[in-house]
């Protein structure tokens, strides 16, 4: 790990967003000790802020990228990013932060980019992400963007979004092999249950109040798809009623 602890300093005390998140009332450290820790827990409940508040402490752009893509579309990032410290042992000096949400105007980007100095498809597979199905420039994202590259951090924002199971599977691979090359590291906020069982991944979730450490089958996202899979017609019927 390069990312050993991330500090809450100087806390404001009015109760406000995202302040008075309840995830984050109570701790002053939130500490790293796995290559692949993820970060879980419902919409709204801090985990996307937290991770976007880390990539601009970080260096990294607030809309996507890696520290020299330069672009900005709107400026919707929360203050929390101003009273975080980040603590390194080493420092790591490449990475990517990659959010879906944000992802299209990041494609826009690299066309751009493109255009004006002809290297911008060079590092993802030679062709514009638009050219691509979602899933597909996703995935080519993550297969030409993750290298392992010394000291690589890789921040992650919901990357099963457009990623069908077999490319959530293909994804997981990608995450051992670069975790078992010793120079990277990453942190991801998901809600797939696919990705929650990479082994010995560390979870945080964002339910608890402080957030706390949890196991993959105590994760709603397990817990939800287990009990669907296993009594999909008595749920359809709880949630539908009887037949005629």
């Amino acid at each position: 790990m390069f990312l050993r602890d991330v500090l809450l300093r100087d806390w404001p005390t009015q109760a406000a967003y995202p302040f008075n998140l309840p995830a984050l009332q109570g701790i002053s450290t939130i500490s790293f000790d796995r290559p692949v820790t993820f970060l879980v827990g419902e919409n709204g409940s801090g985990k996307s802020t937290l991770l976007e508040a880390i990539a601009i402490t970080a260096g990294f752009n607030p809309e996507g990228g890696s520290k020299g893509n330069l672009f900005s579309n709107a400026q919707t990032e929360s203050p929390l990013h101003e009273h975080l410290r980040l603590s390194w042992f080493p420092k790591a000096t490449h990475g990517f932060f990659f959010r879906a949400e944000s992802f299209f105007n990041f494609a826009s980007h690299i066309d751009d980019v493109e255009r004006e100095y002809g290297t911008g498809y060079a590092a993802y597979g030679g062709r514009s992400l638009h050219e691509q199905s979602h899933g597909e420039s996703f995935l080519a994202l993550f297969m030409y963007r993750l290298h392992s590259r010394s000291k690589a951090l890789y921040l992650l924002d919901e990357p099963e979004a457009a990623l069908s199971p077999a490319r959530q599977l293909a994804l997981l691979r990608l995450l051992w092999e670069h975790a078992q090359a010793g120079t990277a590291q990453f942190i991801i906020a998901t809600h797939s249950p696919i990705l929650l069982g990479y082994p010995d991944a560390a979870i945080l979730s964002f339910d608890h109040s402080p957030l706390a450490k949890i196991t993959y089958e105590e994760t709603e996202s397990y817990r939800l798809t287990r009990q669907f899979l296993m009594h999909r017609e008595a749920i359809f019927q709880e949630l539908f009623g009887p037949g005629d």
